[in-house]
């Protein structure tokens, strides 16, 4: 594009696969995109001819196995060579924008770094506060460290010089402008058009392309494997949740309740509550059945395999995502003794993880902000698909979970097991609560979505950056 036409570059340092926010900036710009190799990007990026994804090396992600000793020197180094990539990128192996628009966090060394690129290639600057990345810092050196000291004064000197400024709620608006002196535009996340419940056809298709990640063969026996063949793994026209009968998809009547939870596994998210309810929700269901341990789970499952429904159902979760906390997790799943419930971690492509959502039956969020000002972005796909949430409950979380029209808020893991009892007492037919909150997510949902937000919030912030840009040639 030439100049006239107008350009803008969104700067992600990070997996572009795992920022949708900033996927979708560059879909609705339709533009150009600079960020390191990562996930996968949706389809929609990369068949659109108007984007252009330019990716850099990434640092080595094997910091955590160094000396403490030398751990302060990556701390330096590592934010130093991706400043110089980033300058290199951002001045000359793209086209001279008229505006970038910055995710943050990270702060460093990107807010510096497209700031420079910005002086030299007479642009305007924008930034995207996700989070504060001060904050995000100091949960793993603690608020009294000096690189977080530092990192503070970075993301504030700089932040100040941005041209414009958006961020995903009104407590983090207010929290900018009265405390770091900066303007920012709400823009609240919103899911796009591809996030939508899932057709019956769909989820059985989804369920076959998933079946290996749903029985896998090195596992332990549990509620969900027990029975399983290896034909019915060969076998097209049935899964775990549907089956095809001719040319028409039915759902199971035995099938299990199926619970999504997508996580970057790290330490602002608390996954031993999942883990503490999930065991209750299998001790108490047990207990109200009158359930006789000394019989063995086999009996259940067993029971189960032949038909037999109770008046509380399996749950299986199935937990999405990437990070550093995830094979801790695994091995104490490992560990875990239950009946009628189970987990299975994967990673979905970006085009079978909304049809995932949008086959479940709840969602779990337990995200609970470092800065105590963000959104999960997560709970606005699983909104976007009809699905229903329990979230962990945190200062500003009503902004967007609303209690017992969209979902349901919890502190301990406790409550979640009651939650968990309450919404899936009868499942699947005699379920009204849950029923009633995917009904009002359904609704809630219809009109709200990010082309919309975008164009009401963005675009007018965007549009005069790019002027500003334009004026100073």
């Amino acid at each position: 594009m030439t100049k006239k036409e107008g350009r803008a570059a969104v700067v992600v340092l990070g997996d572009i696969g795992r920022s949708p926010r900033m996927q979708y900036h560059a879909l609705s710009l339709a533009t150009q995109a600079s960020e390191f190799r990562g996930s996968d990007p949706h389809s929609a990026l990369l068949q659109n001819q108007s984007i252009h994804i330019h990716t850099m090396r990434q640092w080595p992600g094997k910091d955590g196995v160094l000396p403490k000793l030398f751990r302060p020197l990556m701390l330096l180094l590592k934010p130093l060579v991706q400043f110089v990539m980033l300058l290199w990128f951002l001045c000359v192996k793209i086209k001279a924008p008229d505006v970038f628009i910055v995710q943050n966090p990270p702060s460093v060394p990107t807010l510096v770094a497209v700031k420079w690129a910005s002086w030299l290639r007479h642009s305007s600057v924008i930034i995207d506060w996700h989070n504060f990345g001060y904050t995000l810092l100091a949960l793993s050196l603690g608020r009294s460290s000096r690189f977080v000291s530092v990192y503070h004064w970075v993301e504030l000197h700089f932040g100040k010089m941005a041209n414009g400024s958006l961020c995903v709620t009104k407590a983090m608006q207010h929290e900018l402008e009265q405390v770091w002196g900066i303007k920012a535009t709400v823009l609240y996340d919103q899911p796009p058009e591809f996030f939508r419940p899932a057709q019956l056809e769909e989820k059985h298709k989804l369920f076959c392309r998933i079946k290996k990640d749903m029985f896998r063969s090195n596992s332990p026996l549990d509620c969900i494997n027990y029975g399983i063949t290896s034909n019915d793994m060969q076998d097209p026209n049935t899964t775990l949740f549907t089956n095809m009968i001719g040319e028409d998809y039915h759902l199971k009547q035995t099938r299990p309740a199926l619970i999504v939870s997508s996580t970057s596994w790290t330490p602002d998210e608390d996954f031993g509550i999942l883990l503490e309810a999930a065991v209750m929700y299998d001790r108490r269901v047990a207990a109200l059945l009158n359930e006789n341990d000394s019989n063995g789970d086999e009996v259940l499952w067993k029971a189960i395999d032949e038909g037999k429904t109770f008046s509380y159902p399996r749950l299986l979760f199935v937990i999405t995502g990437k990070g550093p906390e995830k094979e801790k997790y695994e091995e104490k799943i490992k560990k875990l003794n239950l009946k009628r419930v189970a987990f299975r971690t994967m990673w979905l492509s970006p085009e079978d993880y909304p049809l995932l959502l949008g086959s479940a039956d709840l969602g779990v969020c337990l995200h609970t902000s470092s800065s105590g000002l963000d959104l999960p972005m997560k709970v606005v796909d699983m909104f976007g698909c009809g699905l229903p949430v329990c979230a962990v409950s945190y200062s500003c979380i009503t902004e967007l979970v609303q209690v017992e029209k969209n979902g349901l808020l919890f502190s301990s893991s406790s409550e979640l097991a009651d939650e968990l009892m309450m919404l899936f007492k009868g499942f699947p037919d005699e379920n009204k609560a849950l029923k009633t909150l995917r009904n009002e997510v359904l609704e809630m949902g219809s009109s709200a979505r990010w082309a919309n937000e975008w164009e009401a919030n963005a675009k007018p912030l965007i549009s005069k950056a790019s002027s500003l840009s334009l004026c100073r040639l």
